[in-house]
């Protein structure tokens, strides 16, 4: 299987605050990575350094594309969505006065994801197609910003707690989203989440962050079926 996604010795952060510390990684084609670790360790950071919102201190991105290598790391945002990424932010980022079908019609690039087969996926933006960004519930938002990102057609799916202060009903629709995608479409994808067990039983690898650094490495299955090793990483209760 091709790497996707290779990350050498990064350092980022905002402003002069560094807060990613020598970071390496790598993602094969098809593969989902769970990025965990407890609140303030970095994990937004990374993914914000990904999509081009921080500021790279050190270090190279490089996101294969076709036989290519493109180093990202000097690439404004808008030129990473154009080389691949797909970027949804625990802020959404939706535009909020437009319509459903406008949100997803105006960032719209060719390929296997449009509006059509994202409605089939979402049922619920089917039925509110025609509805503005602000008469959406928060669940509706959060998979108008999913959806959003899959009609860019991007070759790595960057989730920033897709989950976060859902109801547990659309908790789990958006879990069978998201496992479709990446499972069944085969899209790669790097996914921070707060419900650990929830997103390693849908991921390949694993990554766990604590002030900046990378201190496990792994199978998402090895991590899930070591519960007491989650423990001592994410201090999570069993």
């Amino acid at each position: 299987m091709a790497e996707l996604l290779r990350i050498e010795d990064l350092r980022a952060g905002y402003g002069e605050a560094v807060v990613l510390q020598g970071v390496s990684l790598a993602l094969e084609q098809g593969q989902t990575l769970a990025l965990l670790g407890r609140n303030g360790t970095g994990k937004t950071t990374l993914i914000n350094t990904l999509a081009g919102a921080t500021r790279q201190h050190g270090g190279r991105i490089y996101l294969g594309v076709g036989n290519q290598q493109v180093d990202l790391s000097r690439l404004p945002s808008f030129e990473r969505a154009a080389a691949g990424i797909g970027w949804v932010p625990q802020e959404r980022n939706i535009f909020k006065s437009l319509t459903v079908h406008e949100n997803l019609t105006a960032v719209a690039r060719p390929g296997p994801w449009s509006p059509q087969s994202v409605y089939q996926m979402f049922p619920r933006l089917a039925e509110r197609k025609g509805n503005l960004g602000t008469q959406l519930s928060g669940g509706e938002q959060q998979m108008l910003a999913v959806a959003r990102a899959l009609v860019l057609n991007p070759r790595l799916l960057l989730l920033d707690e897709p989950l976060e202060g859902l109801a547990p009903i659309i908790v789990e629709e958006l879990l069978r989203a998201i496992a479709r995608i990446t499972r069944e479409e085969g899209l790669s994808a790097i996914i921070v989440e707060q419900h650990p067990q929830a997103i390693l039983a849908i991921s390949h690898q694993t990554v766990v962050l604590d002030r900046g650094t990378v201190v496990h490495q792994g199978t998402a299955a090895q991590l899930q079926a070591q519960p007491e090793l989650l423990d001592s990483l994410l201090g999570v209760a069993r």
